[in-house]
Parts: structure tokens; sequence; C-alpha cells
């Protein structure tokens, strides 16, 4: 086990920041974990880096988290039980598991990153969380040094949020997942509550979509509005989508009628993030190297050279534009290093 000083990072973030790390460690066995820097030296888990923003130089050790490994772990009559290492891609992952014909992750397909991320930032996309269909995950805890396994109601999941962000883990490299079970039912039923992947099955002429049907769907609609951060560096949705009480919505509404706005369970209500930013006029729009996806303008992209600043600097910018148009505050999903 052997820590590499001052490594540039650039390659291992998709939005191609710069930024080195006074010390690197792959992990790709969790025995590795009980060994590195026990006690209060400064650390950073990092996954897929598709959900990061470099901001300069790292002065602590990066622990890239690279555990292999997928598995059937159990069954039972309701559901099938799939084990995968925090370092698994992602994608893949959701791709295997159909193969094997056990589906019900088909609606979080094609998004980056690593199986271990997944519950940090609880990834979702068309209806669907990761949280939804976790069972419970194990991690290697620091400040404890042991592992210990949280189940799904531990993991506190909300919106694009879990445990490990309301406590700060996830910036203080306090835990480091490890591994991750998902709970997949038998009992599948379509997910098709998206127009996006409704319209998609329709052009497809897809009454009675298969799992796979929806994969490929999912796929399709993703691959038209987001670019490929091999070619254009980007973290794929830059804000949180906002959630505004009901009065909010509804004086909105009567102000921008084309609003699209989905009502929560809670009484509260999702406004759409890219329809404000692009009333805003930041779709296409770039300010220096950083700008708005010309196709989504959710996504931030690097046009090339961009440092964490600047990203910062036009993530200001849009924030600005769309609070003073809509009086809503757009929360940035990435994590900041």
């Amino acid at each position: 086990m052997t820590i590499q000083h001052n490594v540039d990072l650039r390659a291992f973030n998709t939005l191609a920041l710069p930024g080195q790390a006074a010390g690197y460690l792959k992990i790709s066995d969790p025995a590795q974990l009980t060994a590195a820097m026990p006690g209060k030296e400064r650390r950073f888990i990092l996954g897929g880096g598709s959900n990061l923003v470099l901001t300069g130089n790292f002065d602590g050790l990066v622990l890239h988290m690279a555990i292999p490994g997928k598995r059937l772990l159990k069954e039972d009559a309701d559901a099938w039980y799939i084990e995968a290492g925090a370092g698994e891609n992602w994608h893949d992952f959701v791709q295997w598991t159909l193969q094997q014909g056990w589906p019900g992750l088909e609606n979080l397909s094609l998004i980056p990153g690593t199986v271990g991320a997944a519950p940090i930032q609880n990834i979702g996309a068309y209806g669907l969380e990761a949280g939804d269909c976790l069972e419970s995950l194990t991690a290697w805890d620091f400040e404890k040094q042991a592992f210990t396994t949280l189940d799904r109601d531990a993991s506190r999941f909300a919106y694009r949020d879990s445990l490990f962000k309301q406590q700060g883990w996830h910036l203080s490299g306090r835990m480091a997942i490890t591994a991750v079970v998902f709970r997949l039912a038998k009992a599948w039923q379509a997910n098709t509550r998206y127009a996006d992947i409704t319209q998609e099955l329709a052009v497809r002429q897809i009454a009675n979509p298969t799992p796979q049907d929806i994969a490929q769907a999912v796929i399709a609609v993703r691959q038209r509005k987001l670019p490929d951060p091999a070619q254009i560096p980007n973290t794929g949705s830059f804000f949180h989508n906002p959630v505004v009480d009901r009065e909010k919505a509804d004086r909105l509404a009567a102000e921008h009628p084309t609003l699209p706005r989905y009502p929560q369970p809670d009484g509260w209500v999702k406004l759409a993030a890219g329809w404000l930013i692009e009333q805003a006029g930041w779709k296409g729009k770039r300010l220096g190297p950083v700008g708005m996806y010309e196709k989504q303008a959710l996504v931030l992209v690097n046009h090339g050279g961009a440092t964490g600043n600047d990203v910062k600097q036009t993530m200001a910018a849009v924030q600005s534009d769309v609070r003073a148009r809509f009086a809503v505050d757009l929360t940035p999903e990435p994590i900041f290093l």
C-alpha cells in the first residue's frame, strides 16, 4: 500500500478542473482502509469524480474508492438482494442487473459515478432514487476504527440527500462506503411517470415496456440532453430542482403559465431548475470558459481551461439571475473541494 504524492486530479473529476492532492491512495480492498491514516488527518473519499468541483489543491489524502465486485447476495419470495463494491461503475452495474433478470434500477441508467457514491447523493432520475431500492450499506468509520452497516432508515435519505451529507461526512472523510446492497422487488412494475420517458417509448411504439425497454429509453433521453464528459467536461445536472411551498408555486405559475411543477407528497412543490435557468437567459450562455449547456440549461460545462474559481463565478451569476427573476434560490448539487 503505497501513497502517491502531489498527484494531478484533473483526470479524476469529470469537469476536468486542475488541482493536486498532497496524497493519493487507490483503495481496491476494504482492508486497506484499516491502515489508511487513522486519526484526525485530513482526507477526502473520491468516487468517480462526477459530482465534484475542485477549487484548487487538496492538502490531505485522497482515498480513491475502487473496490470491485458484484453478486447476488440472497433472494427470498419477494426480492433479490444484490451486493456491489463501492468502486463499481454505476451504469455498468445497472445494466448488469438487467442482464441477470433483476429489474428495478433501469430508470437510473447512464447516471455517471460509482456504486459507493450513489447513496451519498441519493442519486435519482425519472421517478426513482437510489435510496428507494437500497437495503443496506457497509462503511469504514475512521473515527471508530471499525466497519459499520447502515440500513435504509438509518441512511436518512431525502431528495439528493442522505445521512452522509447531513453529517458532513462526505467532506470530512469520516466514513468510506465499501459495499452497497440493493433490494430489487420481484413484483416489478414499469415506472413511466415522467413525460420524457413516456414520449420516448411512444416514439419507439412500445406500449408495454420491459425493464430493458425503459433503460434504453432513459439512455436515449439522457444522451440527447447531457453531454459526454469525455467530450465536454461537466458534472451532469449542476443545481437541485428547488422545492417551494404551494402558495409560492401557485403565484409563480400565475405569472409564468408554462412553469413545470411537480407536487410532492408533503404538500410542497418541486420546480424545474433547468426551466428557470433557461428563462433567465442562461441556456447556451457562457462566462469565460464556463457556461450552461446549449441543449440543457441545467448542465454547467467547462469549454476548456476552466478553474474551480471560474465555475464558482458562473454559478453565482446564474443563481443571481434566477433569484432576480423568480425569487427562487438555486442550490448546487456537486461537492466543492
